[in-house]
């Protein structure tokens, strides 16, 4: 009620009457919530200045610890037709159990008899390199024995040059000699025309020197139509070895050719038999891809492909397959911002979906329901689709164990521990919007490890 009266309604009616207002009129009444109110302020004080543990939160799933106890997918290697299914959903199976057969769908692959007309073409491709080597060994051989057969022919050439230079030595001696006898017979027969002049030789005497002189002359004309026969014998000899060469060079290139070309031809071969071989590996592969088997024991979750005659592509999933035996892991997610304050070898709590669990954030001695955990590996880069930082958490063998029910994918919370601070502290961060205080880990189990290692 606004007082803009000049008349005072306490004047006018006795509010003591009322009861309300007797309440509202008692001093003592003041006196007791000043009390609640003081005695409230100095609590709040003092939780102010109680020690607050930080902490950073994350929420993730149950994995298992190593990759390869991970809940996998078999995939086919192959395009394909479901023709039979061997395990059902729930079902064990062991490594190399066969799980289901597939036939072709690619005509490439249709023929029943594939394997053994891919073997007749290797056969087939064997024996014609057997030709081709054969014939490489039969022209080496030929070549050799026409390099065997030109030097004999060489060397028989090279005789008759020697016998022809000799010869022409021999004539050009004997040349020389009829000249020496055309000399003397010359003189010889001046000196007998000089005393037959004379009178003291007779004219037959004289005659028989002119005879003589003219048997020297024809000798001389006979030894050189001799020399230039020589000569010309020399002349046939080098062109014969030269033609020896030419000839036996053409025969030898030839064979070669032939050895090149069949060299050619058994690489051709060995490159075409490797080829279908290499078919013939594949196919023989391929139909081993036909049965699809367990690569290890586990549990089969679930047939990803169902219905007989159903078609797939390569690389499709078939059908999912979780190890029975695996060492539990929590994969949780946290923000940037927190990175930095998580480090391997550090503790953490966490909460499982399905177990109940009370949790004091900041006071975690008053927790209940948490389990141990120890951070395993923190991710070097960002998960694209969820925007935060993948860590790994295996249990911590120094805490409570984890409950033996606990199945891969069921959702987990972490907490992970960080400094106390006053209550006042968190309350003027969590305002301002800052982080959580960053500090230097203590040596972690991690860095324990690579310590006694170096050491060692």
């Amino acid at each position: 009620m606004l007082d803009i009266s000049k008349l005072k309604l306490n004047e006018k009616v006795d509010l003591s009457k009322y009861k309300s207002m007797q309440y509202t009129f008692q001093k003592d009444r003041f006196l007791t919530f000043n009390k609640i109110m003081t005695i409230f302020g100095i609590v709040l004080l003092a939780i102010l200045f109680l020690p607050w543990t930080q902490i950073v939160q994350g929420k993730g799933y149950v994995t298992a610890l190593d990759p390869g106890q991970r809940a996998q997918s078999i995939e086919s290697a192959i395009a394909g037709r479901i023709e039979k299914w061997y395990v059902k959903e729930g079902q064990i199976v062991e490594k190399g159990d066969t799980i289901l057969h597939i036939s072709e769908i690619k005509d490439k692959f249709f023929d029943p008899l594939l394997l053994e007309r891919a073997q007749s073409q290797i056969t087939a491709k064997n024996f014609s390199l057997e030709s081709y080597v054969e014939k490489v060994k039969s022209l080496n051989y030929q070549i050799e024995a026409l390099k065997e057969e030109r030097k004999l022919k060489l060397e028989q050439a090279l005789n008759k040059l020697i016998q022809a230079n000799l010869k022409i030595e021999s004539d050009s001696i004997d040349l020389e000699a009829a000249e020496t006898q055309v000399v003397i017979a010359e003189r010889q027969f001046e000196r007998t025309e000089s005393l037959e002049e004379e009178g003291l030789l007779a004219k037959t005497d004289l005659e028989a020197k002119k005879l003589q002189l003219q048997n020297s002359l024809a000798k001389v004309i006979s030894q050189k139509n001799k020399l230039l026969s020589s000569r010309n014998e020399l002349i046939n000899a080098q062109i014969e070895i030269s033609s020896i060469k030419a000839s036996y060079q053409e025969k030898i290139s030839k064979a070669e050719s032939d050895k090149f070309t069949a060299l050619s031809g058994q690489f051709d071969t060995e490159a075409q038999r490797t080829k279908l071989e290499t078919d013939f590996s594949n196919f023989n592969v391929r139909s081993g891809m036909r049965f699809i088997t367990a690569p290890q024991g586990g549990f089969v979750n679930k047939a990803l492909q169902s219905g007989i005659g159903e078609t797939f592509k390569e690389g499709t999933q078939i059908v999912s397959i979780m190890p029975i035996d695996f060492d539990l892991a929590v994969e949780t997610y946290v923000d940037p911002i927190d990175l930095p304050l998580l480090h391997p070898g550090e503790p953490i709590r966490l909460i499982f979906d399905g177990w109940p669990a009370i949790f004091f954030s900041g006071w975690p001695n008053l927790s209940y329901g948490t389990y141990g955990g120890e951070i395993v590996a923190v991710s070097r880069t960002m998960d694209p689709q969820k925007g935060k930082f993948r860590v790994l958490i295996k249990e911590d063998p120094e805490e409570q164990p984890w409950p033996d029910v606990i199945r891969a994918g069921s959702g987990a919370r972490t907490m992970a521990l960080l400094e106390d601070v006053p209550v006042w502290y968190e309350i003027w961060r969590k305002i301002n919007g800052f982080p959580p205080d960053y500090y230097t880990p203590q040596e972690s189990n991690t860095d324990k490890n690579k310590n006694q290692n170096s050491k060692k």
